[in-house]
């Protein structure tokens, strides 16, 4: 069982504790993927910066390959975070570095990578739509993180993402049960099989085109510290769960192995309430890198 990050990485700077951690959509479910016990590889484009620099290390030190990814000229993507009673309050971003300025682009030997994985996970924050099409050509599942934004939920964007995918994730907290029900199918009907909508403290659902699953939010069996990751390990343990229990793209999961995989799921990510971060591994920030204020500000939500 392999698993592969496409897309983005990022650096978390938590300005209210001074900590700065490694992060990103595709960097976290790789390295939560590793943890889990599956291979797990990284490809993407770091900044030919320090904090590109330290991205890399915190990744390969979590054991994740990242020898298909590559440098680029410029910075690599930060934003700026401070915690109120544990969750998270986004206050800027540099719109992603090199993430989004110059992102990966799959030659056929990548591709040719991709395939050797049972699975390849991306997110709205990675500027892969027009490479998606390339992976068709490989049986890999691919999954994607569509965020929060109804920006990434429009009709022109889930008709460029979902029929190149098989589980959509996608988080909905706040929603109403009729809403939610309606928007899970809306978003299967541009392709993906699964579509899973995470609800924050009330737990998740689940449709797969023909009924919905449901599972509470696991208790947190520790400190609470921070919600950072907790969608990222949720869809991780997800798809682990799933992987083991023989889903392929020819092989739909059946309702055991969803319900199953949905408790194991919300374990992993209340588990994730505990940990630094998205992953730990962080290092004080270096006052001269401090930019608060000077960052574009962003909206609550608007980074994953």
């Amino acid at each position: 069982m392999r698993v592969l990050g496409l897309g983005d990485n990022i650096v978390d700077r938590f300005v209210d504790r001074g900590v700065e951690y490694p992060g990103g959509n595709a960097v976290n479910v790789a390295v939560f993927a590793r943890q889990l016990g599956a291979e797990a590889a990284y490809l993407g484009v770091f900044g030919d910066d320090e904090q590109g620099r330290f991205v890399r290390q915190a990744i390969e030190d979590c054991g994740v390959d990242t020898s298909r990814s590559s440098v680029r000229p410029g910075p690599n993507g930060v934003t700026e975070i401070e915690t109120v009673d544990g969750e998270r309050r986004f206050l800027g971003w540099n719109h992603g570095g090199v993430t989004l300025s110059d992102p990966v682009v799959l030659g056929e030997e990548d591709v040719r990578y991709a395939a050797g994985f049972s699975l390849i996970h991306s997110s709205a924050y990675s500027g892969v739509i027009p490479q998606l099409p390339k992976l068709s050509a490989t049986r890999t599942l691919r999954s994607y993180d569509f965020s929060s934004e109804p920006e990434y939920r429009t009709g022109e964007y889930l008709d460029a993402v979902g029929p190149w995918i098989d589980l959509a994730l996608v988080s909905l907290g706040g929603m109403s049960r009729t809403d939610t029900w309606a928007e899970l199918r809306r978003i299967a009907s541009h392709g993906p099989s699964l579509v899973l909508g995470t609800l924050g403290d009330a737990g998740a659902v689940l449709f797969d085109g023909d009924a919905y699953y449901y599972s509470d939010a696991a208790p947190v069996p520790g400190p609470f510290v921070d919600t950072m990751g907790c969608g990222d390990a949720y869809v991780s343990a997800f798809v682990v769960e799933l992987l083991r229990s023989g889903w392929r793209r020819n092989a739909r999961p059946g309702g055991a192995a969803l319900h199953r995989s949905m408790r194991r799921a919300a374990q992993f990510a209340a588990r994730q309430c505990t940990v630094e971060g998205a992953f730990g591994h962080g290092r004080p920030v270096d006052e001269t890198a401090r930019t608060v204020g000077s960052l574009p500000p962003v909206a609550a939500g608007d980074v994953g």
